[in-house]
């Protein structure tokens, strides 16, 4: 069994894929919803972030099978990428500086900002806050959980590897998630809507 299976088995047993409850909205809408406190269908342990991708869900669990839930963007393509983090820094509106990958992909939207990158702000991508994800050996992966101040990419699979939320969403779990917390973002089993 290689890390993949093991970790989409693990969403599976986990509940993952059967948590998020029906979501009714309108088509012209953003699928933009109020965090709330659900109960997991099998209890993880507390102080976590957990990330569904094909529902565009983060969970911040609670003692006793209870979790906060979040809606979130995801990453398009290949450039989500599924494992076990853990959170290495937090910053509140954090600068931003485009990845050579992001570069390379498009030029013409991010070269501009290779040398000095973008200071904190509204109009910042990473919006009003930032968990940064590391990896043991690897340290700062460039993965980040963060805001942004575009509610009509809330689920949506459009960002460059992050997960999203919207500005006011990330200040509350800013606030919940300390450094250290592990995250597990878990792989894409469906096509996720984009663009």
């Amino acid at each position: 069994m290689n890390r993949r299976e093991l970790i989409t088995g693990a969403v599976g047993s986990l509940g993952l894929g059967l948590m998020t409850p029906a979501f009714a909205q309108e088509a012209s809408e953003p699928a933009v919803m109020p965090p709330r406190i659900v109960t997991l269908r099998d209890a993880l342990p507390a102080g976590e972030v957990h990330v569904a991708p094909d529902h565009f869900r983060l969970y911040w669990t609670l003692p006793e099978g209870k979790a906060w839930e979040y809606a979130i963007r995801v990453g398009r393509d290949d450039l989500y990428e599924a494992g076990e983090f853990y959170v290495g820094a937090k910053k509140k509106w954090p600068s931003w500086t485009p990845t050579p990958g992001m570069i390379e992909r498009e030029p013409e939207k991010y070269e501009k900002y290779a040398e000095d990158g973008m200071e904190g702000g509204p109009d910042n991508p990473l919006g009003a806050r930032a968990l940064y994800l590391f990896q043991d050996g690897r340290g700062d992966t460039f993965l980040r959980i963060h805001g942004t101040n575009d509610v009509n990419t809330i689920g949506r699979a459009v960002s460059n590897g992050c997960a999203g939320l919207t500005n006011e969403h990330i200040k509350l779990l800013y606030k919940q998630v300390p450094e250290g917390a592990r995250v597990v973002l878990y792989p894409k089993r469906a096509t996720t809507r984009s663009g």
